[in-house]
């Protein structure tokens, strides 16, 4: 049972590791070669915790080479354009000038169906408005939709608004988060500023948001649960 439980660590923390290596990607965003690195991470680690009498350093072992040669093969991409269109492919044009590509749809396989639905997953729902559609390499939809088909921008308008800025949590669960006010380029005199006008109390408060624009948000703490 021990040796059971620590084999199972150990494979846990190498995958953990060499998954981390490879980025932050979805499964959905992996590029060709990375989701067949994932697929025989996966398949490697299961052999030593399905037998026993598998040396649990040999698929360390495995996966340490496939993560090596996953980093080489990156690094290959950057420099070489071929390599990388070797290793991932290339994006292909489906809809150019609102023309539909019917020998690039055979070239990848793809159906009108398969089409129609990407397009949905884009929240177009009208063919007629794309002007221009590609088909990236990680399978995902790229859309351009036709100038009258596009929204009406605040540029479009010509109106002069406040730069956007993201909220982030200044507070939580009465605590200040002195690395949000550093983003925000604020500091605890200018928080206990804004609370100055409020009623609230550090301590009463669930959860406060504040942007640089000095935007705020404040939850209060529900004290009846």
């Amino acid at each position: 049972m021990i040796s059971t439980i620590m084999r199972t660590i150990i494979l846990y923390l190498t995958v953990t590791i060499a998954i981390r290596l490879m980025g932050k990607r979805q499964i959905g965003d992996m590029q060709p070669n990375e989701l067949v690195v994932t697929l025989l991470i996966s398949e490697i680690a299961a052999i030593p915790l399905q037998d026993n009498e598998q040396p649990v350093l040999v698929g360390v072992a495995a996966i340490s080479v496939l993560i090596f040669l996953e980093i080489i093969a990156s690094i290959l991409s950057m420099k070489s354009f071929m390599i990388r269109k070797v290793l991932n492919g290339k994006s292909v044009v489906i809809i150019k000038n609102g023309v539909i590509d019917q020998q690039a749809m055979r070239d990848v396989r793809m159906t009108v169906i398969d089409l129609i639905e990407l397009l949905r997953n884009k929240d177009v729902f009208n063919l007629s408005d794309v002007a221009f559609a590609v088909l990236e390499v990680n399978g995902n939809l790229s859309v351009l939709l036709k100038k009258d088909a596009q929204t009406v921008t605040t540029k479009d308008l010509k109106l002069n608004l406040p730069d956007d800025s993201l909220p982030l949590p200044v507070i939580s669960d009465g605590k200040i988060v002195a690395e949000s006010l550093k983003a925000l380029q604020s500091n605890k005199n200018k928080l206990y500023k804004i609370l100055k006008h409020s009623k609230y109390k550090i301590s009463d408060i669930f959860l406060m948001t504040l942007d640089r624009n000095g935007n705020h948000t404040i939850y209060e703490k529900d004290y009846n649960k």
